[in-house]
């Protein structure tokens, strides 16, 4: 799989630094900027296309019509991964330029605490946005018997990819509501996987945590194979009193069809990048994703990228801004920007 990417990207590098696209003499400038998401499947992957349609224009064209110019000489390229705790490992390690985290994990990782309580603290680690909530979603397989989180007791049930975000919000959530990760039939599978022993009877319950809808729930759903089960009550409250990055939340109704409004945790999702990304670049492509995003949610991507606006653009901000964000929303929110700011380390 990473060489057949590794194909493909270096075609697309071809293509655009060629002087047959335009490029010639600016051949030297393009930079590639790869945006970790999650698998096909989820949330992350679609939106992180449509984020890169937003800020690439490799060729440095003055001129992108339909769509409008990204950041000169820029090329964007969404990438599937493990989520979260991978996307943020990638990041560190210089495999990848930014990439997208729940804001419960990218804080623990900055932090060193939680899940990284015995690592180093990724104290490099910064923020572009706050994209949009992620809803924690407890998928169960129609006829199982599971109506609740207690159900959920010796049974098969996937609590996702080790490298997955999602991982770790279903443990918090078990261990909230007395049940041990050995009371369950654990698998740790992505939701790809899921779905398949899903459709294969072989998994009664898995979790996710993605932006509503999901493809991969909606194309469960639409086989009537699935309903989602709620987080809710005094447990989930006690929840988000002991974990800041937590609110309650509801996936609405008919967010998968035939699915009445379930009560559940969200997070949110930020798009992260290094502190060594340079701050002209950052705000480069921090300007352009919000001036080409309405432009880019016409493409009819996924429906969550009607959801990103700049209100929400510090939601649940748990790591410090990137300086080249920083400057932007000094511009364009500088009310908002000074408030965040005072509560930030600006290194």
């Amino acid at each position: 799989m990473r060489i057949r990417f590794s194909l493909i990207l270096a075609g697309f590098l071809a293509l655009a630094l060629s002087p047959l696209g335009g490029a010639g003499a600016a051949a030297e400038e393009t930079r590639l900027f790869r945006i970790g998401t999650g698998g096909v499947g989820g949330t992350y992957y679609p939106v992180g296309q449509g984020v890169a349609h937003a800020i690439t224009n490799p060729t440095g064209k003055e001129n992108c019509a339909p769509m409008p110019c990204g950041v000169a000489h820029l090329l964007a390229v969404a990438q599937t991964a493990n989520g979260s705790v991978s996307n943020l490992e990638d990041i560190r390690e210089g495999r990848i330029e930014s990439g997208f985290s729940q804001s419960d994990v990218a804080y623990w990782a900055h932090m060193a605490s939680g899940i990284y309580k015995d690592a180093e603290p990724f104290a490099d680690i910064r923020a572009i946005a706050s994209l949009y909530r992620e809803d924690i979603h407890l998928v169960a397989r129609k006829g199982s018997g599971i109506e609740n989180i207690n159900d959920l007791r010796g049974r098969h049930v996937s609590l996702d990819d080790p490298g997955s975000g999602t991982i770790v919000a279903a443990r918090i959530i078990l261990k909230a509501y007395g049940l041990q990760e050995g009371e369950l039939k654990a698998q740790y599978i992505k939701p790809a996987d899921a779905i398949k022993k899903m459709r294969a009877g072989e998994l009664d319950a898995f979790f996710v945590v993605a932006g509503t809808p999901s493809k991969a729930i909606s194309e469960l759903n639409a086989d009537g194979l699935v309903t989602l089960i709620p987080i809710d009550g005094p447990v989930a409250a006690r929840l988000t009193k002991d974990n800041a990055f937590f609110s309650r939340t509801a996936i609405p109704a008919d967010s998968y069809d035939g699915i009445d409004q379930v009560r559940t945790l969200g997070v949110a999702a930020l798009w992260v990048v290094h502190k060594n990304q340079s701050e002209e670049m950052v705000y480069e492509i921090t300007r352009k994703f919000w001036e080409n995003l309405p432009s880019v949610r016409k493409l009819g991507i996924h429906p969550k990228l009607n959801t990103i606006n700049l209100k929400s653009a510090f939601a649940s901000m748990s790591v410090p801004l990137h300086p080249g964000a920083r400057r932007y929303y000094d511009e364009v929110l500088p009310a908002v920007a000074a408030t965040l700011n005072a509560t930030q380390n600006p290194n």
